[in-house]
């Protein structure tokens, strides 16, 4: 099955005076084992940025959270034929990047070379995605290095809210899983869990290899042919998977204690959208208003006019089935009632004032000239259609960016306000001293507890 992408980059004026941005062409090819080829050819600059995506990640960890996320890092531990240092030096040398990682629903390796250097990177890096290693002492540090970052982690609540956050909206469902994992989790994984992984879920007909950049499409095609090509699924394909929807019901407060915090640290929100959602790219300027810039109502009035915080913002996180929406922010202890009070406040004024004509242009013009620098380079390119793969996205999104933003009008706000941000039984999250802050807390719904140093992120 073959599928030719070709509508080009475009640049026309537009009514609104932006450039009308479109994908550049790009070909979607599936070769007989099921592996899903991308190639976008660019030839302004001498690079190749390659990407291995793998529809798996932190909702496929099951009971051992941290899985996927060890794995993705693991890639680059060596191969039978590869040590670690001398692939290293490989790409060190030719002065190119190699990376492995892991999110909530993919993993893969990434990799960015010149264009000379193909012919010497490319099959190490088909080596590395279907043939890794997994040392068992480089495991074994990697694994402590993993947990000692978890143990520090905790220390500072922004870094670690969101997971609470996701774990009250999602429960016992996959996308509550950390994707770092807990320090329990990841102090028991196993070379043998590692390897079991990256069976079940590293197979081609789970996976993409996505390549952009100075190349000729058909010397590409036949390249990653010779050397993806004889990569074998092991098993029936992959089942479907549900991996959960925000819940519901009336507001609630997780108040996680940290004795000896000085700040408190809060999201507060509710159900977003999925990545794919028609409405994805004009909520993104509602949001930009309200929360998505320095100069947004909620930075406004939280940091610059009240200085009851040094930021404020908020954003809808996505995934490919479900997503979330938060308000966040911190404050010090002693401020958390009237920063709440504030937040709040701010929030409702979608409702009780909406956007203006004014103040919803100025939106328009900033996510339009923030949009085209995102996909410049051949690695931002690259990760845009691994994305895109992942979440079964066509390209109507991205070239239908600019038309979406200058439709958008002060009713159609109103509009996507009361479909898409929630208002009612809000959901919050607290990290701070709770002997000072839990009548605070109990204001907003019912509390529930938790310690800060306990392992995880879910009530015990």
């Amino acid at each position: 099955m073959k599928k030719l992408m070709t509508v080009a980059l475009a640049a026309t004026a537009l009514q609104a005076g932006a450039a009308e941005f479109r994908l550049p062409a790009y070909e979607t090819t599936t070769l007989p084992n099921g592996l899903t080829v991308i190639l976008m050819e660019r030839h302004e600059v001498p690079l190749v940025s390659v990407r291995a995506v793998v529809k798996a990640g932190a909702v496929h960890d099951a009971s051992k959270a941290g899985l996927a996320d060890m794995t993705g890092d693991a890639l680059l531990l060596g191969t039978p034929r590869h040590t670690k240092a001398q692939i290293d030096q490989a790409f060190d040398f030719r002065g190119a990047d190699i990376s492995g990682g892991s999110g909530a629903e993919q993993s893969g390796l990434f990799a960015s070379f010149k264009a000379e250097d193909t012919a010497a990177l490319l099959p190490l890096f088909a080596e590395i995605v279907q043939q890794p290693g997994f040392d068992k002492a480089e495991l074994g540090k990697l694994r402590d290095r993993k947990v000692d970052e978890l143990k520090q982690a905790k220390e500072h609540p922004r870094n670690v809210v969101q997971n609470y956050y996701r774990a009250m909206l999602f429960g016992s469902t996959p996308y509550a899983s950390p994707a770092s994992g807990t320090v329990s989790t990841v102090s028991a994984l196993t070379p043998d869990d590692v390897k079991g992984f990256h069976q079940r879920f590293y197979r081609p007909d789970n996976a993409a290899i996505v390549v952009v950049g100075d190349f000729k499409a058909a010397d590409m095609k036949a390249q990653l042919a010779s050397l993806f090509g004889g990569w074998k699924a092991s098993g029936p394909a992959l089942p479907a998977q549900v991996n959960g929807k925000p819940q519901a019901g009336g507001p609630r407060v997780w108040l996680v204690n940290k004795p000896d915090a000085l700040e408190t640290t809060f999201l507060i929100g509710g159900a977003g959208i999925a990545r794919n959602d028609p409405d994805y790219v004009p909520l993104q300027v509602v949001n930009t208003v309200l929360g998505g810039r320095f100069t947004s109502w909620l930075n406004d009035e939280l940091r610059v006019n009240s200085g009851l915080t040094y930021g404020a913002r908020s954003e809808f996180a996505t995934f490919t089935q479900a997503g979330t929406f938060a308000i966040s922010s911190f404050t010090a202890t002693e401020k958390t009632a009237p920063a709440l009070e504030l937040a709040l406040k701010t929030y409702n004024r979608l409702w009780d004032k909406g956007i203006d004509k004014a103040t919803l242009e100025s939106a328009k013009a900033y996510v339009k000239g923030q949009y085209p620098p995102r996909f410049e380079t051949s690695a931002q390119l690259a990760g845009l259609l691994g994305e895109m793969f992942v979440a079964g996205m066509g390209r109507e999104q991205i070239d239908n960016f600019m038309r979406d933003v200058d439709s958008l009008t002060p009713a159609r706000v109103r509009a996507l306000v009361d479909k898409h941000f929630p208002r009612k039984a809000l959901q919050m999250v607290m990290i701070g001293n709770a002997e000072k802050i839990r009548p605070i807390a109990q204001k907003y719904g019912t509390v529930t507890e938790l310690d800060i140093t306990a392992d995880g992120f879910q009530p015990r």
